[in-house]
């Protein structure tokens, strides 16, 4: 059984589908001290250099405590997917990777995290990190973007009944030099080809994908594979124009890596990334 490729929302859909800003930004590399939380690491990372919103690639980071839920049906008719209870396991987690959104929410630094890992009872897992209650077991250093000229804000969003990460045009700080673009797509949107349009029209010949963090509606890959259950969380693994590579979970704990069908994926909830251009 296959997903289907578009899916209702409890609120009407938004008129404008993609939100893209152009912007500038400049690569980083942030620094985490391990006991720290990991939001407040991540934010005193990107404050250091002069960055008050971005995107990162999370690498093998050790976690402990951590928390995290995973996708889940709606008990109720408020949303098209909810999340599970949280869990909280024990030991020290090892994440594999994933990718991580950061900017503001209610005026506080916040980020929104997707990742595969293991536990330390061997249990392979994956889902949405909870930035609360997540503290580094280790020090550790992450491939960052920083944004000059747009930042992610969480904002009440009508139509999914949820508060998410949208870029915002902001004032330009000069600390970035690389051509850049700020995203988001919202629900139902055709994944792949959406990002491959907003490349053309900021005028991209060539350009990869930073940060990468949402939900598919089920999801579709190149090889075959077939996840048929509605609620997924995903991240972006690697994205280089034609090759785009993800990490998903589903809402049975189904855990899937590799390369998606290019036309045959859409957004569930919503996606963030930066493009930025590539010489």
């Amino acid at each position: 059984m296959s997903p289907p490729l578009s899916i209702r929302q409890p609120g009407p859909p938004a008129p404008k589908r993609v939100v893209a800003i152009s912007c500038r930004g400049a690569p980083l590399r942030l620094r985490l001290k391990a006991g720290e939380r990991l939001l407040d690491a991540v934010a005193a990372g990107f404050a250091k250099e002069g960055f008050e919103s971005g995107v990162a690639e999370l690498p093998a980071l050790a976690l402990g405590p951590f928390s995290y839920v995973m996708p889940a049906a709606s008990r109720t008719p408020d949303h098209a997917a909810f999340y599970s209870d949280p869990f909280t396991p024990d030991g020290v987690t090892c994440l594999h990777e994933g990718a991580l959104t950061f900017g503001l929410r209610d005026g506080a630094p916040f980020f929104h995290a997707h990742a595969l890992w293991r536990e330390a009872d061997g249990t392979e897992s994956g889902g949405h990190i909870l930035p609360e209650t997540t503290r580094l077991a280790a020090d550790a250093e992450i491939e960052a973007f920083g944004l000059d000229g747009a930042r992610f804000e969480a904002r009440q969003d009508t139509e999914t009944n949820f508060k998410l990460f949208e870029p915002v045009a902001t004032a330009p700080n000069g600390r970035g030099a690389d051509r850049a673009i700020a995203v988001r797509l919202r629900p139902n949107v055709t994944f792949a080809p959406t990002l491959d349009e907003i490349a053309r029209a900021g005028e991209f010949a060539r350009w990869r994908a930073r940060g990468g963090v949402g939900s598919l509606i089920g999801g579709r890959f190149s090889d075959g594979t077939v996840i048929a259950n509605v609620a997924t969380e995903i991240f972006l693994q690697n994205t280089d124009r034609g090759c785009i590579k993800i990490g998903l979970v589903d809402q049975a704990g189904t855990v899937r890596s590799g390369q998606i069908e290019r036309h045959l994926n859409s957004i569930l909830m919503t996606f963030e990334a930066c493009l930025v251009e590539a010489s």
